[in-house]
């Protein structure tokens, strides 16, 4: 007998043509996942310092510090309008709190950038909403669709209720002020 007969009834069987078939999603799964370099990684720790209000310190439970760069948002510079109060912001949302941090990247000054989730919540987006942060749309494309709407939602609603950092006339975009300062003219 032949191979090919053989296994094309050993195929026919539904339990191991199901077999088969979840088989290769998972395998085509796995490959786009390595194609695209996606790979979403949790970090769990207590915050321990608060930089400003997009940066953060998270000390794990190994006691090795990560800086954490908090993904999707912009936060005014410290020294713009508004930084303090950004800062504080962050800090009574996870200053000495367990946190779970979900990354994907590490930044170009060795920050892991990611969501941070404390108590259910995601503390970038609480950030936007309270007008103490930009949707950071130049990275919008790391998002997935579901955030970007939700920040890009929580960004608008700030601005209609005069939030925060809306609260004034003409609010300067943290990339627009690092800018300045780099190339003064």
């Amino acid at each position: 007998m032949s191979l090919f007969p053989t296994l094309r009834l050993f195929f026919r069987s539904p339990r191991v043509a199901h077999a088969a078939k979840a088989l290769l999603q998972a395998g085509a799964g796995l490959l786009l996942v390595l194609c695209l370099g996606v790979r979403a990684e949790t970090l769990l720790g207590v915050v321990v310092a608060v930089s400003d209000g997009d940066t953060v310190t998270v000390r794990d439970d190994k006691q090795q510090t990560h800086k954490i760069r908090l993904a999707g948002i912009d936060a005014p510079e410290s020294r713009q309008p508004y930084g303090d109060r950004s800062r504080q912001s962050l800090i009574e949302l996870v200053a000495g709190q367990s946190v779970e941090v979900v990354y994907d990247k590490v930044d170009r000054y060795g920050r892991r950038v990611g969501t941070i989730n404390v108590g259910g919540r995601d503390a970038n987006l609480e950030q936007v909403r309270r007008g103490l942060a930009w949707h950071y749309k130049q990275y919008e494309a790391e998002q997935t669709p579901a955030d970007r709407q939700r920040y890009a939602a929580a960004e608008q609603g700030a601005q209609a209720e005069r939030l925060g950092l809306w609260h004034q006339a003409s609010p300067q975009a943290p990339w627009d002020y690092r800018r300045q300062q780099r190339d003064p003219q």
